[in-house]
């Protein structure tokens, strides 16, 4: 595979636009072909989520989606539900397709009635704007932005012919299962609505579901996959799995490392479990630690909170097997070998301070009691996340 320019727009038969005056903001993308989608395991669903998991699968298929930011329209009951249907109506009618063909999503605060009137006012200007170049997926990417720093894109071309792409954001109330994330996801491969639905769960479990910022679990999740089938090439299912798989662990990645106040990406990877679940327990403990999180924050050498997280996370582990090292760039420091501490003078420390102080900090944690494996992605523990979530409202 290799990277390609455009975003959602490098796919085939994706037209993109979108509008973000002030808080609120306002997407469209249109596409029309197959469609999946995975959504939030919080029993506190948003309105958004239910009539779009109720078109999809009633038809299989999208036309559209429209996305507004600034407001989550989740915890709104009866009204909430009919202004997601406004939503969809809304957008259908303008592009003249049944509204069971429309997705709809929201992000945004919880428990606030949502103002229709602001986006069906906008959706002829959205709509104006829509294209298939890089600028239009870079303004759809934009408007659904809430505490992101920064937008998120990547398209991809597959040896095989096919193109996949995606948009997502997403920056805090970020796991156990997804997170406050949207992403919506386009190829221009054909491919039935079963393949889709599979391959696209497989993916999220892969990527999504093993992002940690803060250990909260938000009602909005969802994400979209669309396939328009304008290449006209069915790609083998390994080979769909593949590019899925790539694209939303680096959408994944982006996400964990535009945390709210995050200032560095932490990659654990635990190697050596009995079971893949046991290696998913520990590596999400550990980029779940808020003790973690806070000691590469300060770049405090404290690696013992490493084996505290994996001794509490619920696997099956020998403390007398499990081996533990630090990683950047090409500096590596090995902390713990078969539960004995390797070394621990200041020299070994002074190393784990300056790895620690890089952008991307690996954390690799060996159990040595199997074969399965597991990585997560998580980031740092900052001052900032406690301002920007005791301002989020004012």
């Amino acid at each position: 595979m290799k990277f390609i320019e455009g975003g959602i727009c490098a796919v085939k038969g994706v037209r993109a636009g979108g509008i973000k005056p002030g808080k609120m903001g306002l997407a469209i993308i249109q596409a029309e072909g197959n469609a999946a989608g995975v959504y939030t395991r919080n029993k506190v669903i948003a309105a958004p989520l239910v009539v779009t998991r109720e078109h999809i699968s009633k038809t299989g298929r999208l036309s559209g989606v429209i996305v507004n930011s600034g407001n989550a329209n989740a915890f709104t009951g009866v009204q909430g539900l009919a202004d997601a249907r406004i939503m969809a109506s809304s957008l259908a009618s303008k592009i003249d397709v049944n509204e069971e063909l429309i997705g709809v999503a929201s992000t945004g605060v919880v428990g606030r009635k949502l103002d229709t009137g602001w986006i069906t006012a906008h959706i002829d200007e959205v709509l104006e704007s829509l294209g298939e170049d890089a600028d239009a997926s870079m303004s759809a990417a934009r408007s659904i932005m809430t505490t992101d720093t920064v937008p998120k894109e990547i398209a991809i071309e597959m040896d095989c012919g096919i193109r996949i792409a995606g948009i997502a954001k997403g920056a805090g109330m970020i796991e156990p299962n997804m997170g406050t994330m949207l992403a919506f996801v386009y190829t221009d491969a054909a491919v039935h609505p079963d393949v889709l639905q599979s391959c696209l769960t497989v993916a999220v479990d892969k990527s999504f579901n093993m992002i940690v910022v803060d250990g909260d679990t938000s009602t909005n999740d969802m994400v979209l996959v669309t396939a328009t089938g304008q290449s006209g090439i069915t790609p083998e299912i390994d080979d769909l799995q593949a590019g899925l798989d790539f694209i939303l662990t680096e959408l994944a990645k982006m996400i964990a490392v535009d945390g709210e106040g995050a200032t560095k990406l932490i990659e654990s990877k635990v190697t050596g479990a009995t079971t893949e679940e046991d290696a998913r327990l520990v590596t999400k403990a550990i980029v779940r630690s808020p003790l973690v999180k806070s000691a590469i924050f300060g770049q405090d050498p404290n690696w013992g909170r490493i084996v505290v997280a994996a001794g509490y996370s619920g696997a099956d582990i020998v403390p007398e097997k499990i081996s533990l090292s630090f990683s950047a760039g090409t500096e590596v420091v090995e902390l713990v070998k078969n539960g004995e501490v390797v070394r621990n003078d200041e020299e070994t420390l002074s190393k784990l301070k300056e790895i620690m102080a890089e952008d991307e900090i690996y954390i690799i944690t060996d159990l040595g009691m199997g074969d399965k494996s597991a990585t997560a992605w998580g980031c740092d523990l900052t001052y900032d996340y406690v301002r920007i979530n005791a301002e989020y409202t004012t």
